[in-house]
């Protein structure tokens, strides 16, 4: 197991194989050729989109249909659950879901395909369900803001998780769907410390900037909540409360929160992760993350794998039941978004 730290920015110091490769190679060192280490440079790939709207039937989510703009995520948290995803493309959950990105350049075009087919039935479509729509790159990209367009177009509701002050671009948009009931949204909050976030989540936005995005969202009359996520035992976990109280103070109306989820590849970059820079606790945050996953590290049955099991899990739920009791917050829903309004894109063949 690696114990170096990550470069600068960067959430992970490990490229491990993805584990659909036939063959893995491994560096030896002769002693007669120093190398000089490769900057971490950002990578955008081009990806020509068939189609854009993933389903779901998770009981655990509160939307049966996602978008992702973005295959891989820059913000680079060591924790996200979409890490081994990136096996799919011959890629490395490491460091190349951090740095070798892949844009969706037609997603809406094609969403505007999807919507138009006959039989298409309105319901919420999600933005963040894998990657962060607001990551870095969508300042060049605008891909999330091109799909925005299309859907305050068509009347279209959406609903959207991230952790990118870089929302508040969208402003003019959010605004005019939410004046429709056609948008909610959830900023992640992990953390108030920088420190922190510095070395959980490298390039996503600081707390600070997150609680701001929430207000100013507010002050623009937009539907916001805070969702608490991952809980980490022995990390973060301490600083639910105060995470709410933050929020609600910013002028979050709903919030939620979910337990740190390590399935596949993740669970290794973590160990790692906590090897770097917590080894003497590391230890004890394995054992708890192992007691709330019946032994194992990770435990991906519905109902379960949000929330984990045991005395941790309970005490935890138990803390946010009476945090949200106090705060008069409410549960992460559906906003009440309205689907009655929703036009269909007229096809070309309709027009003769």
């Amino acid at each position: 197991m690696s114990t170096s730290l990550p470069p600068r920015g960067r959430g992970t110091a490990s490229n491990p194989h993805n584990r659909f490769a036939p063959t893995t190679s491994v560096p030896v060192d002769n002693d007669w050729y120093d190398e000089v280490p490769k900057p971490q440079v950002t990578e955008i790939r081009s990806e020509r989109a068939k189609s854009v709207i993933s389903r779901n039937q998770s009981p655990d989510l509160p939307f049966d249909r996602s978008i992702n703009p973005y295959r891989g995520c820059e913000h680079g948290c060591i924790y996200c659950y979409a890490r081994p995803s990136h096996a799919y493309w011959d890629l490395s959950p490491g460091l190349d879901f951090e740095t070798k990105l892949i844009a969706k350049t037609n997603a809406a075009e094609v969403l505007e395909e999807e919507l138009s087919r006959k039989g298409y039935v309105c319901a919420p479509i999600n933005l963040g369900a894998n990657t962060d729509p607001y990551q870095p790159i969508e300042r060049q990209q605008r891909l999330t803001r091109q799909i925005l367009e299309v859907l305050l177009r068509y009347r279209h509701p959406v609903t959207i998780v991230t952790k990118g002050s870089l929302i508040l671009r969208d402003l003019d948009l959010l605004a005019e769907l939410a004046q429709h009931r056609l948008v909610g949204v959830m900023i992640s909050l992990t953390t108030l410390d920088d420190e922190l976030k510095r070395i959980l989540e490298p390039r996503a936005a600081a707390p600070s900037a997150r609680l701001r995005a929430i207000r100013v969202l507010r002050e623009h009359g937009i539907p916001v909540g805070v969702l608490c996520s991952p809980m980490i035992p022995m990390i973060n976990d301490r600083e639910l409360e105060a995470l709410l109280e933050a929020a609600h103070a910013a002028g979050a109306q709903s919030a939620s929160y979910m337990m740190l989820r390590l399935p596949r590849e993740v669970g290794p970059l973590f160990e790692e992760w906590l090897a770097a820079h917590y080894p003497q606790r590391a230890n004890h945050v394995m054992s708890l993350i192992r007691q709330l996953r019946g032994g194992e590290i990770y435990d991906s049955r519905f109902g379960h794998r949000f929330r984990g099991e045991g005395p941790f899990a309970d005490l935890l739920a138990k803390r946010f039941e009476v945090a949200m009791r106090r705060l008069g917050l409410n549960r992460r829903g559906s906003f009440g978004l309205d689907c009655t309004a929703f036009a269909p894109p007229r096809s070309q063949m309709s027009l003769f």
